[in-house]
């Protein structure tokens, strides 16, 4: 016993489309700076944005799939794999982020020669270029909420952070000659990059969990459920997200035997779905009506 929603999540594709042309354009720019500069800072930025083309790209794929309709075989459709592009983009940053933390070490013992004045041109270009994406993915508006979206924003938030490290370090490399400057600001987008993706990984991780949405207190949920005259007993609640915005609920409600005779139920599933909804944002919900008699053929091992 459920409701029907649309589960279609916000299109976002020509926002995606246009940062990622913007971004292409901005990772081959800095690739020249880094070799012309001899920047490791630059060059870090440089191979932050060549998984940023890649997380992009697929952050375009999974728009496209996830507003794929259901289907027989895939009954909410491909909305989870909007998850899935979430925690790959995040271990593409884990995975440069240990490379460049690796490397920069290494520069602080034997720091080489930096051009700083190709080093601040380059930065500066980087800089534009990222915020003029953070611009078009921000005017998304709700689609924030949508894990996609946010991790390819913290993408481009972390290549912004990165150039203003590199425009810094490039400053330092040009008026004091101080080379160490390069890796040290190389660790710094390290820093900056790190925590924020292991906080999006968290966040995919409890969705692939299924683990109940942050933010929801089941036992208040249960407790509201009782509160229906006709309830007797909750069990098998359980609460999770397919995607973004997408909390689902099923439960198994023991109710008084004379609902199933006297047009009880209809009325019943109208208030307790709505709710889910109004107290809960839970539009998408699963209710089983069961005598107290059913009791024996329940599993133990549910709550």
């Amino acid at each position: 016993m459920g409701q029907g929603h649309s589960h279609a999540p916000p299109d976002s594709r020509r926002r995606l489309a246009a940062v990622l042309a913007l971004t292409v354009a901005v990772l081959v720019v800095e690739v020249v700076g880094a070799w012309v500069s001899g920047s490791l800072a630059l060059l870090a930025d440089a191979a932050h944005m060549l998984t940023d083309v890649a997380g992009l790209s697929m952050a375009l794929v999974v728009a496209a799939i996830s507003r794929r309709p259901p289907t027989d075989t895939h009954t909410w459709g491909m909305r989870r794999a909007e998850v899935l592009g979430a925690a790959a983009q995040a271990g593409l940053l884990l995975a440069v982020g240990g490379f460049v933390l690796v490397e920069s070490v290494r520069r602080l013992d034997e720091p080489p020669e930096v051009t700083g004045t190709a080093m601040l041109v380059f930065g500066v270009v980087g800089l534009v270029g990222n915020l003029v994406g953070m611009s078009v993915l921000a005017a998304g508006g709700r689609e924030h909420h949508d894990l996609n979206m946010r991790a390819a924003y913290l993408e481009v938030l972390a290549d912004a952070l990165g150039s203003v490290a590199v425009i810094v370090a490039a400053v330092l490399v040009a008026t004091a000659g101080w080379s160490r400057a390069d890796p040290i600001a190389s660790l710094l987008i390290v820093a900056l990059i790190v925590p924020r993706t292991l906080h999006l990984l968290r966040e995919t991780t409890h969705v692939l969990l299924e683990a109940t949405p942050r933010g929801l207190d089941l036992p208040d949920v249960r407790a509201r459920l009782l509160a229906h005259p006709h309830v007797r007993a909750v069990h098998d609640l359980h609460v999770s997200s397919v995607a973004t915005g997408l909390p689902t609920l099923t439960a198994h409600l023991v109710v008084d035997d004379s609902c199933f005779h006297d047009g009880h139920l209809a009325t019943m599933l109208d208030d307790l779905q709505g709710a889910l909804d109004s107290d809960f944002d839970v539009a998408h919900s699963t209710l089983q009506f069961e005598r107290s008699t059913h009791a024996a053929h329940e599993h133990d091992t549910h709550p």
